[in-house]
């Protein structure tokens, strides 16, 4: 779908573009506060999560030329890597202005365009940009004479058409298209929300022991009465402190098993037996997408499903509920399994100790910080008695298990999404009478 045939160029389509600004690190006269998107932050600000955008300080005389507004399309102009080329893109939407505490602008690695509406509608053209990186064909616009990749974008913008079908038509593809993008948002935000409640709920009860405490001062603990009767009205002395009266004090490794991965280049796949190898970077960005390839048979053990509990004990020491599909487990990470107490107990249990797991591995010598296993006997917790375990399962444990499930779904829904943005983009699939 290159060149002009039957299209009209990007650059006719825009009536403003320029490029971003890093801008400096620190307040100074004459410079305002900006909240400034990088190419690195595309994947996770697409969904909605703008936890990664830093705050820069630009020149207040010019930083006005750069302010985004709704609709403006990034495009990424620099970096990169073998495995990812640059030319990724970003939609900025009203939601995602209005999430953000500060004006934003991109980084100089990038540049916003600004598409004329009297000529084309801004969300079809940022999902046609979307088709032509996802179809590979903006990695003919890539040079790389030093270390940093570049986008000729004055090239690509001059010489790349853009098919403009019927204005009902631009707007169905990208109602299509967004709708399945706004769905994925919305699970990502409920599932802040229920990782919050459970967090909360776990801390509550059997970190601070709020309901035991209450009822030992005489106070009504706010439960229903069932459940308020399972929690004690006295604290004993532990290795812990006072925990409540008749709980049990465990270790990690005394509720859970930890299993470390395999040295996967040691099982080399086959064309037609192989799993994609789960290490540190896949627990990062939650998915296969350019994951190594290990032997499918495997001990059934070292192969991760969704669900599972993984924890990484190097690096960035970090624990997911996995949703990224089938896979082969690597060294540096742990899965996770107990028979013999619930998974929300294991995963919010890992959780409370986390930053004392990455305080540790951060005074590490080596460059790859990590905890050992005696780190993990060291963490304890205090273990409710077996009524009120059932009881809490019957309360946390819905809430945990939604997280992985709406995280598959989520997984689904960009499988169709990225299936029908060639066939809807090619107009392989016709969509005119949606949009009427």
């Amino acid at each position: 779908m290159g060149g002009n045939s039957g299209a009209t160029a990007l650059r006719d389509l825009l009536v403003a573009t320029k490029d971003g600004d890093w801008g400096k690190d620190a307040p100074g006269d004459g410079l305002v506060p900006y909240r400034v998107i990088r190419g690195t932050d595309f994947p996770s600000v697409r969904l909605g999560d703008t936890t990664s955008v830093p705050i820069r300080y630009l020149s207040k005389s010019t930083v006005h030329r750069r302010t985004l507004v709704a609709d403006d399309i990034l495009l990424e102009t620099a970096g990169g890597s073998p495995e990812r080329p640059t030319g990724r893109s970003l939609l900025i939407t009203e939601e995602l202005l209005s999430s953000l505490d500060l004006p934003a602008t991109c980084a100089s690695f990038a540049r916003f365009l600004r598409v004329n509406r009297a000529k084309a509608e801004p969300n079809y053209v940022y999902w046609f940009l979307q088709y032509l990186y996802s179809s590979g064909q903006m990695e003919e616009h890539q040079v790389q004479h030093t270390g940093v990749a570049r986008f000729q974008y004055t090239k690509f913008a001059e010489t790349q058409g853009i098919p403009l079908p019927p204005r009902d038509d631009q707007r169905a593809i990208a109602q299509i298209l967004g709708t399945l993008d706004d769905k994925i948002e919305q699970n990502r935000r409920i599932n802040e929300t229920l990782e919050a409640m459970a967090r909360a709920l776990f801390k509550s009860w059997f970190v601070d022991f709020d309901p035991v405490r209450a009822k030992a001062e005489g106070r009504d603990p706010g439960l229903p009465k069932p459940l308020a009767a399972l929690f004690p009205a006295r604290f004993v002395d532990s290795e812990l402190g006072e925990i409540p009266e008749g709980w049990e004090v465990k270790s990690l490794p005394e509720i859970a098993g930890f299993l470390n991965g395999l040295a996967l280049q040691k099982y080399p796949p086959t064309d037609d037996c192989w799993l994609p190898v789960i290490k540190i970077a896949q627990l990062r960005t939650r998915n296969t997408v350019g994951a190594d390839r290990a032997n499918a048979d495997l001990d059934p053990a070292y192969v991760v499903k969704d669900g599972d509990i993984l924890f990484s004990w190097s690096g960035a020491l970090e624990c997911v509920l996995w949703a990224g599909g089938r896979g082969a487990l690597n060294q540096h990470l742990f899965k996770v399994t107990s028979s013999s107490h619930p998974r929300w107990l294991c995963y919010l249990g890992i959780h409370e100790h986390l930053e004392d797991f990455r305080h540790i591995a951060a005074g590490k010598a080596t460059t790859m910080g990590h905890i050992q296993r005696h780190h993990l006997s060291d963490a304890k917790l205090a273990i409710p008695t077996t009524p009120l375990l059932s009881a809490a399962d019957s309360q946390i444990s819905p809430l945990i298990e939604s997280l992985w499930r709406l995280d598959v779904e989520s997984r689904t829904l960009a499988a169709i999404r990225d299936e029908l943005l060639p066939k809807l983009i090619s107009r392989k699939l016709r969509v005119r009478t949606m949009g009427a």
